[in-house]
């Protein structure tokens, strides 16, 4: 006899089945070269049935690109400071880059002309934020909101290079460079008080 408990654990094991097939089809891909019927192949079902679960393709990735920001969020929790945090966000993708891919909806072909559809972006980019939260408090903190959006673009700028190993070219590690460029960040800041 099948309780509500193992039709619960079937559900979420199908889930996660079609989640993990939709993660290595998105990163070879992209959101773009994707299909639905492909995710369901790669995932061994019938792309009828993952209507059961998700009801598009975009829902997929916006399910994986959640599960992203949620470990982002909780990697950057505790974080003390602007220097700390950004720090923090660089080591994160650094150590995962598929989840930098993800959010920048790079794939095979490079950042996609469209994303997930307005209904979904709110969500996603309150997320975001939230997750974002040490780095934001840590400018704000030093009086300069922009400085947050600067060390985004810095972390994105050096994971990006140092995986298409770019900074190799230059005798350099991406860490190093970003250590370097925080510390422009603050005496550029400094220097103008």
């Amino acid at each position: 006899m099948t309780g509500p408990d193992n039709t619960s654990a079937r559900r979420d094991a199908s889930r996660a089945r079609i989640l993990a097939a939709a993660r290595s089809l998105f990163a070879e891909a992209g959101l773009e070269g994707a299909s639905l019927r492909a995710v369901a192949a790669r995932a061994g079902y019938t792309p009828a049935a993952l209507y059961f679960h998700f009801p598009s393709r975009e829902a997929i990735y916006a399910e994986l690109l959640r599960d992203s920001l949620e470990a982002l969020r909780a990697a950057l929790a505790g974080t003390e400071g602007f220097h700390a945090a950004a720090l923090t966000l660089f080591d994160f993708y650094a150590a995962r880059p598929e989840e930098l891919r993800l959010g920048l909806y790079l794939g095979a072909g490079g950042p996609a002309s469209r994303g997930l559809g307005a209904d979904l972006y709110p969500a996603l980019n309150a997320l975001l934020l939230e997750a974002l939260a040490p780095l934001l408090r840590g400018a704000s903190a030093l009086g300069d909101e922009a400085l947050a959006a600067q060390a985004f673009a810095q972390v994105v700028g050096l994971v990006v290079l140092g995986e298409t190993r770019r900074l190799r070219l230059f005798g350099v590690a991406p860490r190093q460079l970003m250590e370097a460029q925080l510390a422009a960040l603050l005496h550029g800041r400094e220097a103008k008080s």
